[in-house]
């Protein structure tokens, strides 16, 4: 019966990822990361020399801010569909026809959907690691596998969220609407120096920076930084008010477990009310 049930959770994957391919959006948004990386090559970013960061960390570094910006959005754009856009085309319905529970369904779009959201960053990441090696850079593992993670944990919050959306709403394109909000608002939010007019208000630089971390987007941003800065001096006095209360490996180890949390509740949360709510 496990067996079985196993089956049809990588049988909908599978058919997710197939589906995947066959749509442009994949395709864009892999020539979007690889582009940008083939860009990086064609400027001679590897050589050059901002604020301190040279050769790979400066490729890698570029590389975060992009990500920071496109790969939510995308995300959010081509996920928010997954389920409400095959109740809208009668999908779902065929598909549960087959001796196939609500939980296979759902999980199985899911990794389905991960699998293509995570791949083409992933190696686009290393294409750019393998460009700076040959280019006579240093190969910091370290540094790759900790960006590595927090990428999946990146796509682990926004497709949480994406799911949680698309179960909530019955027409896509209003899932659309609210996944594009819920980016700007977040972005908004993505420099904790953006935050200052909240000082205005008075309140404590302790709340303003704990308001600030709760936001995914920008734990991923520091932590990403740290990886190349650790005394993260680029963000100015708030890396004093960060090192002194978690400290340079709790930050890191924050950035990629908090945001991964936050998907895996929402993810959880959208389980909830797909398996409540009425399927067609």
């Amino acid at each position: 019966m496990k067996k079985q049930k196993l089956q049809n959770l990588l049988l909908i994957a599978y058919l997710d990822i197939r589906e995947s391919l066959r749509s442009k959006w994949f395709y864009v948004y892999s020539f979007v990361f690889g582009g940008l990386m083939g860009l990086f090559f064609i400027s001679g970013i590897t050589d050059s020399v901002v604020m301190g960061f040279s050769g790979l960390s400066r490729l890698l570094l570029s590389f975060m801010q992009i990500t920071i910006i496109i790969l939510p959005i995308f995300i959010l754009i081509t996920t928010v569909k997954s389920i409400s856009g095959d109740r809208e085309s009668n999908i779902l319905e065929y598909m549960l026809s087959f001796p196939i529970s609500l939980k296979e369904y759902y999980w199985g779009k899911f990794i389905g959907r991960f699998v293509t959201v995570f791949f083409p960053v992933i190696v686009a990441l290393f294409i750019g690691v393998a460009w700076g090696v040959y280019k006579g850079g240093n190969l910091p593992w370290r540094m790759i596998i900790l960006y590595s993670l927090l990428i999946l944990a990146l796509c682990i919050t926004f497709l949480g969220i994406a799911f949680f959306v698309s179960s909530l709403v019955k027409s896509h394109d209003i899932g659309l609407g609210i996944s594009f909000a819920l980016w700007i608002v977040l972005l908004g939010f993505i420099d904790v120096a953006l935050i200052g007019i909240m000082m205005q208000n008075r309140v404590s630089d302790g709340v303003i920076i704990t308001i600030a971390m709760l936001n995914p987007l920008e734990s991923f941003r520091i932590g990403a930084i740290s990886l190349f800065d650790p005394e993260l001096t680029v963000i100015g006095p708030v890396a004093y008010y960060l090192l002194d209360n978690l400290g340079h490996t709790v930050l890191i180890i924050y950035s990629i477990l908090y945001p991964i949390l936050i998907g895996t509740v929402f993810a959880f949360f959208g389980y909830w009310v797909f398996k409540k709510r009425d399927i067609l």
